[in-house]
């Protein structure tokens, strides 16, 4: 660590947050593990470590936590934190071993990449539900990564059956602690396979954030997202490989008006790229409509025989 940086300081919770995002900044840490900027990163950090509610109370209101004192120990504890987050370039949940999305906490360690899908406010807000047949039961949540969407998807449809998959053993490790700790064992089952070689369904709804980062910019991520399993993030040349596995196996394992929603991240120029025929739904997250797609079991067969032609 840098002599520049000054650790966090201060008598109160506001202090400590307010100190703790200028020393984020000097250190020029990298962010997107659940945070967007320094000040949220500082928030998290210092609540955390002080065992106070993630969303708890902000602002100069007499009930605020950031007029609360604090203890020349927890200073040091936070002081702690910062110096570990900033010296290992750990990306925050690998440290608090807590993930939010959409409110929702699971736990994650190194094991598995960090819950960050914006599939995941799809699930919240209902935006999937008019595709799906009346008739969904059965959900895959293929790339399950620490189960959270498969989770999540349990939870936003009482009355379905959720299968996560993933190829690590290690991702599902950490998925099986989810599904225990929100009580799922009944709804969510985990699967080892490499694809869909071991789920060939037929399911009502597949959900995807698979590896999908191009080789250039796989080579430019902060060192935060290198701590994390390559296996999890790399998509090859174009980050389309694993993705042109997935559609050429999908309709196979989908039933008759079944749908499949895929995270592409930045990559929707390489996703038109490699498809430039398909007929996708681009589905609007809070970074935009870029990120998330929807495409029908019908559409992927009429991709297949136009291939094949």
């Amino acid at each position: 660590m840098s002599h520049a940086t000054t650790l966090p300081h201060g008598a109160t919770v506001g202090a400590l947050i307010t100190t703790g995002a200028q020393c984020l900044t000097q250190a020029g840490v990298g962010f997107g593990h659940g945070t967007a900027n320094a000040e949220e990163e500082a928030i998290w950090l210092v609540l955390w470590q002080l065992g106070l509610p993630i969303d708890a109370p902000l602002g100069d209101d007499e009930d605020s936590v950031e007029n609360q004192p604090v203890t020349p120990e927890q200073q040091a504890q936070v002081a702690t934190l910062f110096k570990e987050r900033i010296d290992s370039r750990k990306p925050a949940a690998y440290l608090t071993h807590e993930a939010w999305l959409m409110g929702v906490p699971f736990y994650v360690d190194e094991r598995s990449i960090v819950p960050r899908s914006f599939i995941a406010e799809l699930l919240a807000d209902g935006s999937i539900d008019h595709f799906l047949s009346d008739k969904t039961k059965h959900v895959l949540d293929l790339c399950t990564g620490n189960g959270s969407l498969a989770c999540l998807a349990a939870m936003a449809y009482p009355e379905v059956q959720v299968t996560g998959a993933d190829l690590s053993t290690d991702a599902l490790a950490v998925a099986r602690i989810n599904v225990d700790k929100h009580g799922l064992q009944e709804r969510v089952t985990l699967v080892e396979t490499d694809g869909l070689s071991k789920v060939p369904g037929p399911w009502d709804l597949i959900l995807c954030n698979p590896p999908y980062v191009n080789a250039d910019s796989m080579a430019k991520l902060p060192a935060e997202y290198l701590a994390e399993p390559e296996l999890a993030l790399a998509g090859g040349t174009d980050g389309m490989d694993f993705i042109r596995q997935l559609l050429a196996d999908a309709p196979a394992c989908m039933t008759d008006d079944a749908v499949l929603v895929l995270e592409i991240g930045n990559e929707r120029p390489f996703f038109e790229a490699s498809f430039p025929e398909l007929l996708v739904y681009w589905l609007d997250t809070s970074v935009g409509e870029d990120a998330v797609l929807l495409v029908t079991r019908q559409e992927l067969l009429a991709q297949q025989q136009r291939t094949a032609q």
